[in-house]
């Protein structure tokens, strides 16, 4: 009998659901090459590598990407967009409300951080491999 695989997919709407994604993504490792965004469809992508630490699986590694959608403008912070390949580990994704818009804060680790503002909250965490 061969076991079945599933991947993870955890969409939010709301704090809630963008707190269980966050804690999903700590720790997880990236770098600029990984990250994207697509201005003429508003959104934004980062494929990283991180721990499935929703199953209980903390040895486990696996790939991820976590789509940003509705997302209207991006600003980074510490980070050097030349060098592609630095790692960034990101530390945990907040978000803030201003007058009608979503602030989103990627917070990376060496005080490096990408700002997304966006619409409304609505972020997909989906695995690419088991």
């Amino acid at each position: 009998m061969s076991e079945k695989k599933y991947l993870a997919k955890i969409i939010a709407v709301d704090n809630e659901g963008l707190q269980m994604i966050s804690a999903c993504c700590a720790g997880a490792i990236t770098n600029v090459a990984n990250i994207k965004y697509l201005k003429e469809n508003k959104v934004f992508l980062i494929s990283m590598e991180r721990t499935k630490i929703e199953t209980g699986e903390e040895d486990k590694k696996v790939n991820s990407i976590c789509k940003f959608d509705f997302v209207s403008n991006v600003k980074s912070k510490n980070i050097n967009q030349k060098n592609l390949e630095i790692p960034l580990e990101l530390i945990g994704i907040n978000y803030l409300k201003n007058n009608e818009v979503y602030e989103i804060d990627l917070i990376f680790s060496n005080n490096a951080h990408i700002s997304l503002s966006a619409e409304t909250i609505e972020v997909r965490l989906e695995d690419q491999t088991n």
